[in-house]
């Protein structure tokens, strides 16, 4: 009779999971996204239990402008190297200390009297957490080998979405029971996992040279991406538009079934948030699982048509009203494909960086990805004024069509480009073209 680890070990799905390198990414997945919540809502919750107005709170969410723009800082983490750590490994140490004493400076705070130098330190931590982020994100891709991508997307994401439910509603509960210093300090101590791992952890690709020059830190990453001409523009086109129907229906999923169907707080807490975590995770392990075995272009274009399609779930939910059926068909169809789309599509933009330039190439991809949530706001309530709930979510599907279409039409660029040397990095063939 075989052992659970052998039969961890014998099974396909659980073998593609089950190695160091793998686990190292989803406790730095987790390392990564446990700041966010703390210096997002949190931190709001934590101030709107004082006597500061609206106004000011509403002030708060700048805060997290690090995040949108780290791209302009990303060339000094590929240019240097802070100890003999190695380029990412060093960075990701160093962030994740500073992160846990700022929390713990943050715990000592009192927001009735020091609001402003609570948000001094709430701003700190998301420029330190962005850097994690950086440093973070070069780590897995230099980590990684084609056929592991899957899987370190998948596992990120997991360890990503565990931290922003820690931080998130566990501290919340903390903070009701424990008081929100004792929160921040319990906080603080949970970065020692991130800590711990970036010591443990092998520095990827250590023969790699970086940039040996700031000038060529900053100038060098956008020539070797835009070297590849048209193609490179085509890259950044599909980075924006992929997720941009998902972005547009996600933009006000809350508030329409509050307004829609006229679901109550309750149970939207426990079907969308709660449920659409967990399905949202289980999604992102199985996109990372059915990548490894058809490779990323299928995956990109099968994860985006589902995509596209769990837009429609929402329409058919706003015609028919009320539902508690089609709601947890909606919520579980649209974070299942959410997912997995997420999944290949962390992969695709690894798959675009070269490995000397990864800090800077991959902050310039996920902010380009990062235009379509942070724009779709204004234009989203607008039409929901225009044409209502149902055309609405039928508008995003068709959003969603032209990453599609651009996705097709850049497969059969690809094939014509087989002999040809489209990517520099690694003097190797994408893996788009051996699908």
């Amino acid at each position: 009779m075989l052992s659970l680890k052998n039969l961890i070990l014998h099974n396909e799905f659980f073998k593609l999971f089950y190695n160091k390198k793998i686990i190292f990414i989803t406790l730095l997945g987790f390392s990564s996204g446990l700041p966010l919540a703390l210096s997002g809502g949190t931190l709001q919750a934590w101030i709107a239990t004082t006597s500061a107005d609206i106004t000011t709170i509403g002030f708060l969410g700048l805060i997290g402008l690090p995040y949108t723009v780290k791209f302009l800082w990303a060339p000094f983490l590929d240019r240097y190297s802070l100890s003999k750590l190695g380029r990412r490994r060093s960075w990701m140490a160093v962030t994740q200390i500073l992160i846990a004493l700022v929390l713990i400076f943050m715990s000592f705070t009192n927001p009735s009297s020091d609001l402003f130098l609570l948000s001094m330190l709430a701003l700190s931590l998301a420029f330190l957490s962005a850097s994690q982020d950086i440093s973070f994100d070069a780590f897995r891709t230099d980590s990684l080998e084609e056929n592991e991508r899957g899987a370190g997307a998948a596992v990120s994401v997991l360890g990503y979405r565990i931290a922003m439910l820690v931080s998130g509603a566990l501290a919340l509960i903390f903070a009701d029971q424990l008081g929100f210093r004792a929160t921040y300090l319990i906080m603080s101590g949970l970065m020692l996992i991130g800590v711990v791992t970036s010591l443990l952890a092998t520095e990827p690709q250590p023969n790699i040279i970086g940039p040996s020059s700031f000038y060529e830190a900053v100038v060098d990453p956008f020539k070797n991406f835009f070297s590849r001409g048209k193609l490179a523009v085509a890259f950044i086109s599909l980075v924006i538009l992929y997720k941009l129907g998902d972005a547009f229906a996600g933009s006000l999923t809350t508030t329409f079934l509050i307004r829609g169907p006229g679901f109550s707080l309750t149970e939207i807490g426990t079907i969308n948030k709660t449920l659409g975590i967990v399905l949202s995770i289980l999604g992102a392990l199985l996109g990372g699982a059915i990548l490894s075995k058809i490779g990323l272009y299928k995956s990109l274009l099968i994860f985006g048509i589902l995509q596209a399609v769990s837009n429609l779930t929402f329409m058919v939910l706003a015609y028919a009203g009320k539902s508690y059926l089609l709601f947890v068909l909606a919520v579980g169809f649209e974070q299942l494909a959410g997912g997995m789309g997420t999944a290949a599509f962390v992969a695709f933009l690894m798959d675009l960086c070269d490995s000397r330039y990864t800090a800077t190439q991959f902050a310039l991809l996920s902010a380009a990805s990062a235009i379509g949530r942070v724009f779709v706001g204004p234009p989203s309530g607008f039409l929901v004024d225009a044409i209502g709930w149902g055309p609405f979510f039928l508008v995003t599907f068709l959003i969603s069509i032209p990453g599609l279409i651009l996705l097709i039409a850049l497969r059969g660029f690809w094939q014509e480009q087989t002999k040809q040397e489209v990517f520099s990095q690694n003097d190797k063939t994408p893996d788009f073209q051996k699908d």
